[in-house]
């Protein structure tokens, strides 16, 4: 996908700041083009997003070499009151598909997990 993606009209059930988590927990070392393709959002959005949950302590990264590699927080809770006592790793045993019927991002280093 090239440039800036399509833009999608109406509502969706998922915010953007959970479809670029979902991204990382299956892939800890993805590209920021990566992600962005993927979710269908602008690079700059996708930084803005990761900033977001730097910020609150649901994400880190360090930096190896030209590559960030991501540490999701599983325990951390989930800001909205409705959601009260859920944590991170509860969304995204929802949102995280099984490999199988997931379509591959570009990148090659996929996080399998353990």
């Amino acid at each position: 996908m090239d440039g800036v993606p399509e833009s999608h009209t109406g509502w969706t059930f998922v915010t953007n700041h959970a479809r670029v988590l979902a991204v990382i927990a299956d892939n800890h070392s993805a590209r920021i083009r990566d992600i962005a393709a993927h979710c269908r959002l602008t690079e700059r959005a996708v930084q803005k997003i990761i900033s977001d949950l730097e910020q609150d302590g649901y994400l880190s990264h360090v930096r190896e070499g030209r590559t960030n590699t991501y540490r999701i927080e599983p325990g951390k809770v989930l800001r909205h009151p409705a959601e009260a006592g859920l944590t991170v790793a509860s969304l995204l045993s929802l949102l995280v598909q099984d490999e199988a019927d997931r379509k591959p991002l570009p990148d090659s280093r996929r996080h399998t997990p353990a």
